[in-house]
């Protein structure tokens, strides 16, 4: 799929490229006003499950079992198909709430749009 999947944390600036702008965290961010973010939509349905958020703790050696674990976890949230559609008709950016800019489910989710 020739997309343009674009992962950007909720407290950058909003950029006029940004395209389609789709918050993939499971709980709202704190500190950011909801009229004011700029979504075109909130899909906490495609955020980590709680308990496998809790188990990754964003520890970089559990990355790779992360990814495979959510990886798993999205096989059958029909979600995906619809950012995977988005994402083949203009620019997705995928905002997400976590310090770390490497090892986060929006990461990991923009590795598997670009797969599907």
């Amino acid at each position: 799929m020739s997309s343009s999947v674009r992962v950007k944390r909720i407290y950058e600036p909003i950029d006029a490229d940004d395209g389609h702008r789709v918050l993939v965290d499971r709980m709202w961010p704190r500190g950011v006003a909801r009229e004011g973010a700029a979504l075109d939509a909130w899909m906490p349905e495609v955020a980590p499950s709680t308990e496998l958020r809790k188990w990754f703790a964003h520890d970089p050696e559990r990355w790779p079992e992360f990814q495979a674990r959510y990886r798993a976890e999205l096989v059958n949230n029909p979600r995906v198909a619809e950012l995977a559609a988005i994402a083949a008709r203009e620019t997705l950016t995928l905002l997400y709430s976590a310090r770390d800019t490497n090892h986060n489910q929006a990461v990991a989710l923009a590795t598997i749009l670009d797969a599907v």
